[in-house]
C-alpha cells in the first residue's frame, strides 16, 4: 500500500486527474489476491477494480502494441521534441 501512495503522489496531474475518474485497474497474478481491490479501495480512496483477464491482459496489450509501432514511434518522437523546447 506505502508503494502505491508513494506513486500516486508522485503522478503527474493531468494522469491524477484521469485516475480519479477512471480509477485503478489491477492486472496480474496479484490482482487475484482475495481482497486487495477492496483494500486498496479503502486506502487510495479511488474506484479500484479487477481487469477482465487479469492474468494475459498484460501480454495481449504489448502484443497489440507490436502492431501500432508506427504510431508508438511517432508519439515518442513528438514526445522528445516537445521535452526539448
Amino acid at each position: 500500500m506505502a508503494a502505491v501512495k508513494d506513486t500516486l503522489e508522485r503522478t503527474p496531474p493531468e494522469l491524477a486527474a484521469d485516475l480519479g475518474v477512471r480509477g485503478i485497474v489491477l492486472a496480474g497474478g496479484g490482482s487475484l489476491l482475495r481482497g486487495l481491490d477492496e483494500k486498496l479501495r479503502q486506502e487510495v480512496g479511488l474506484p479500484v477494480q479487477v481487469a477482465e483477464s487479469p492474468l494475459t491482459c498484460v501480454v495481449e496489450g504489448a502484443g497489440r502494441s507490436l502492431d501500432e509501432l508506427e504510431t508508438l514511434e511517432r508519439s515518442a518522437k513528438a514526445q522528445r521534441k516537445s521535452r526539448s523546447r
